[in-house]
């Protein structure tokens, strides 16, 4: 373990001129950060400023050009992830690294047996388990298939794995990003804890309020460089903004009053089961007009996923209808999204890699993913004009500013955030008359949040539809006219966006209805 080794009065981490090149684009350049123990650092700034990089440098993902890391006070070479575990640095990725049909126990171990027979080490972990559990407040069914937990419990899964290999570091990269607000707070509550135990942590966000939160430090890198440091007690959220971005940033969406027009979609009694035959949504009715943003509201997993996909033609309703310009949508097997998209419904999903992108595609690719069969992409004898696409997706890329300006980069090797812009370039560009959008800011930076609620906002006061699937309350609070909550599947109640608050709506997620109650 790193700290029995560790110098007097040194910090946990000091990092010294850590310089990183990926060809042409300078991802780190001459970083300096200093990390005290016992202490939660929080490091923010624009996706594309180069913490996820530096980050998976202090972790052995990639090697430095330049500089060097001191743990503890001493020089320590990080040639791999091997050698930071041993360095007694752990790391929590965005997207966890979970085999999801092994068990927790099995997670746990795998890559840290103690021998060749498996038997005796899943008894050490077992017991190791039950001890860390009890001692940072991690409880999780060591024999549960990780597959069948909650987000939240994968990701004690993940600090737990950090644990069990002696990590006094632990790195968490955008560790609310796939959280629910209950998920995120007791998340929370367990970094405070570890930290009160000693543990020194590193918490890589885009969102201030969790900054203000739970940080006693925020370093903050704007295009590749560190700008700042601070205590957190001494800064504030705009502060921290206008570092990240290099000017002033508006911390609410400025849109005038809703102009509400004919219904475009009618959505009545829409039931649907999932494979197994669970209902998951039972009877959803609302209307959805021209020149408005109709916010749907709820914890994870209470049916909104499933409504959006089936809008989008994605999945089949096993109930009830859905009109578009007064004309029935199929709602069974033969509904596509295809079908959607040329009547002028276009969707942004909620999981951008599972449904929004080709990982392995080049930017210019995914620009016109399900549009592909457009007259204006089209080149001679049933082939693609590929001088078309790359002119409408650079054009694309210069509009939402999209980091690298590449249209040839491969899209997995852009960040999360600037991957969420190149699916919102390619559905708003075609100015469709209704846009789904699920989780339109999930894992992106306060600068792009500003630019992609000013685009939703300036798409509805062209007299177009929104239904906006949020788990972020203050985002459906500030970008909707109206708000939905559902719960368990159905409708719990509608509001006025002007007319409620956090209060009600919270209890309006657990299935109370205030106004009843009172009544």
């Amino acid at each position: 373990m790193a700290s029995a080794a560790q110098a007097p009065d040194a910090p946990a981490i000091e990092l010294r001129g850590i310089s990183k090149s990926f060809g042409p684009v300078k991802a780190n350049e001459d970083i300096d950060l200093r990390v005290e123990p016992g202490t939660i650092h929080g490091i923010v700034g624009e996706n594309g400023a180069g913490k996820s990089t530096l980050m998976s440098i202090l972790y052995g993902f990639y090697q430095a050009d330049a500089g060097e890391i001191l743990i503890g006070g001493k020089l320590t070479p990080i040639p791999d992830s091997d050698a930071a575990i041993r360095a007694g640095i752990g790391m929590v990725h965005q997207h966890f690294m979970l085999v999801e049909n092994f068990t927790v126990l099995e997670n746990v171990v795998l890559g840290a047996e103690d021998g060749a027979l498996l038997r005796p080490s899943l008894a050490k972990a077992r017991a190791e388990l039950t001890r860390l559990a009890r001692d940072y407040e991690l409880q999780v069914d060591a024999d549960a298939v990780v597959g069948d937990l909650s987000v939240g419990f994968q990701q004690r899964v993940e600090i737990l794995k950090a644990l069990y290999r002696h990590a006094d570091i632990l790195i968490l990269d955008e560790p609310t990003g796939v959280l629910t607000p209950a998920e995120a707070d007791h998340l929370f509550r367990i970094l405070r804890f570890l930290r009160d135990q000693g543990k020194t942590i590193i918490l890589i966000t885009h969102k201030l309020r969790e900054i203000m939160a739970i940080t006693d430090r925020v370093s903050v890198m704007r295009r590749g460089r560190m700008v700042a440091t601070l205590d957190t007690a001494r800064t504030s959220p705009p502060e921290l903004a206008e570092l990240m971005v290099g000017r002033r940033v508006l911390l609410r969406v400025d849109k005038g009053p809703a102009k509400p027009g004919d219904v475009l979609m009618q959505v009545r009694d829409l039931k649907v089961n999932d494979w197994q035959g669970v209902e998951r949504l039972r009877g959803v009715s609302f209307d959805l007009r021209g020149g408005e943003i109709l916010g749907i509201a709820g914890v994870a997993g209470n049916g909104q996923s499933e409504l959006l996909e089936v809008l989008a033609g994605i999945r089949p309703a096993s109930g009830g209808s859905v009109r578009f310009r007064g004309e029935a949508l199929a709602l069974d097997s033969v509904a596509n999204a295809e079908a959607r998209r040329a009547l002028g419904i276009a969707h942004v999903p909620e999981d951008r890699h599972r449904r929004g992108l080709v990982m392995p595609f080049s930017e210019w690719e995914n620009s016109c993913l399900g549009y592909h069969g457009e007259p204006r992409y089209a080149g001679p004898a049933w082939t693609m004009d590929r001088r078309a696409i790359r002119e409408l997706a650079q054009a694309g890329i210069e509009k939402f500013d999209i980091r690298p300006p590449s249209v040839d980069l491969t899209t997995s090797n852009f960040s999360g955030g600037n991957q969420q812009k190149i699916v919102l370039a390619r559905e708003i560009e075609r100015d469709p008359d209704v846009l789904l959008v699920g989780q339109p800011t999930r894992g992106v930076d306060i600068g792009a949040i500003e630019f992609i609620h000013r685009e939703i906002v300036a798409l509805r006061d062209r007299g177009k539809a929104i239904l906006l699937v949020s788990v972020e309350l203050d985002e459906i609070q500030a970008l909707a006219d109206r708000i939905v909550v559902m719960f368990d599947g159905r409708i719990s109640g509608a509001r006025a966006a002007g007319e409620t608050d956090e209060r009600e709506l919270g209890l309006l997620m657990a299935g109370i209805d205030p106004a009843e109650r009172a009544a």
